[in-house]
Parts: structure tokens; C-alpha cells; sequence
């Protein structure tokens, strides 16, 4: 099942087929962005933050945005007490969205799905809203979050339903046997995009790497 109905830059985002596509749609997406998301009432990242807040304390430093966008989740994780987030993201344009918020205290424009040039175990915490999804980042994009992701530290994520469904939810339960993550919590499916017709469910996950 995918998001026939989606209309404008949201269909073109989960119709993209290469990196470079996906990062120019937001570029030139970025600045109305934060209005579109709204009137579809964009739900990940309120359900993320909520996620982290519970699992990961309070002043839990460097936390990585992975996926930033606008920074929609940066302005909120810093008014709740997280200190030092980074914000990564394929989108220059969206990045520079973030930028002027004043949250994040490095940017990095760089794409999910491949190696990053971090460090094993840089980051207390990661949160990935919107970002495991059609047309955008697949399971490929799991293993590096959980190497940068320090051992105790908890990866947020949301997955569409028809990514857990290709193998997600098994390349889970793999990580889970050989015991490299906990799954700490795990949400039913819910509408991401309530305002936009036929939208997919998520899910949002915990996970506590080992």
C-alpha cells in the first residue's frame, strides 16, 4: 500500500526513487515546509519526543537529530532539557530552516543509508522522525544509527508500515536475538498525517542498544 492520494511535494517525497531527488524536493520544500506539516497535522515528532523523554534523562548529552529537517523536534528537545543536539540531514535548504532556529549546536548535511563519519558510540541518543519511510531511508539506514549510538543509549524511530513490512521488522528481530538492541517500546500504529487522505500508519519504536 502506498500514499496515492498525497498531493504536491509530499507525494513527490514518497515518490522519489535517488538521494539527489529527495534532496533537491526539499530544498525547494524548505520554506513552507513548517505550514504544510502543520495543516497535515504532522504528528512524529510530538510522538518522538514523548518517546525520548521517557526513556532517555534529561539532560542526555550529544543527542543526534537524525533527519532534521526544519528542526521541528530540535526547538521541542531543547525547551524539554536536552542541551547539545546535532542535526543531520540530506537537505541543505531544510538545513539552513534549522539553522535559523538557533537549537543545534553542529549541522550536518550528510544522507541516512550508508557509513557517517562519526565515531562508534558518539551520541547518548538519536531520534529519527518521518525519516524510515517511503521513497526516503529503508533498513539500510539502522545498522549505522545503532554503531554511533552508545552502549545504554536509545535510538527513536518511526517506521511506515509498509517498510516494516519489507523487512524491517524481521532485520528487528535479528538485532534483537544477537542481542545488539532492546526493544524498549514499541507504539501500535497510529495516522502520521491525519490531515492528508489514505496516509500509511507508522509505528514508533525505542530501541536500547546493548
Amino acid at each position: 500500500m502506498t500514499d496515492k492520494k498525497n498531493k504536491g511535494p509530499l507525494a513527490a517525497a514518497y515518490a522519489a526513487k535517488r538521494p539527489e531527488d529527495v534532496a533537491a524536493l526539499y530544498d525547494s520544500w524548505s520554506d513552507t515546509y513548517d505550514a504544510d506539516m502543520s495543516a497535515a497535522g504532522y504528528r512524529h515528532p510530538t510522538i518522538c519526543l514523548a518517546l525520548l523523554a521517557r526513556h532517555l534523562p534529561r539532560g542526555a548529552a550529544p543527542l543526534l537529530d537524525a533527519g532534521a529537517g526544519t528542526g521541528l523536534i530540535g526547538e521541542w528537545l531543547a525547551i524539554t532539557g536536552y542541551p547539545k543536539v546535532e542535526a543531520l540531514d540530506i537537505s541543505a535548504g531544510m538545513l539552513a530552516q534549522a539553522k535559523r532556529k538557533g537549537v543545534y549546536s553542529a549541522l550536518h548535511c550528510l544522507a541516512l543509508g550508508g557509513p557517517l563519519p562519526f565515531a562508534d558510540g558518539a551520541y547518548a541518543g538519536i531520534v529519527s522522525a518521518g525519516v524510515f519511510t517511503s521513497g526516503h531511508v529503508g533498513v539500510e539506514g539502522l545498522d549505522e544509527l545503532i554503531r554511533i549510538c552508545r552502549p545504554g543509549g536509545v535510538i527513536v524511530l518511526t517506521v511506515k508500515n509498509t517498510l516494516w513490512d519489507a523487512g524491517f521488522a524481521v532485520r528487528m528481530a535479528e538485532l534483537e536475538a544477537k542481542s545488539v538492541i532492546e526493544r524498549a517500546e514499541e507504539t501500535p500504529p497510529y495516522v502520521s498525517m491525519p490531515g492528508e487522505t489514505d496516509t500509511v500508519p507508522s509505528r514508533g519504536l525505542v530501541l536500547r542498544v546493548s
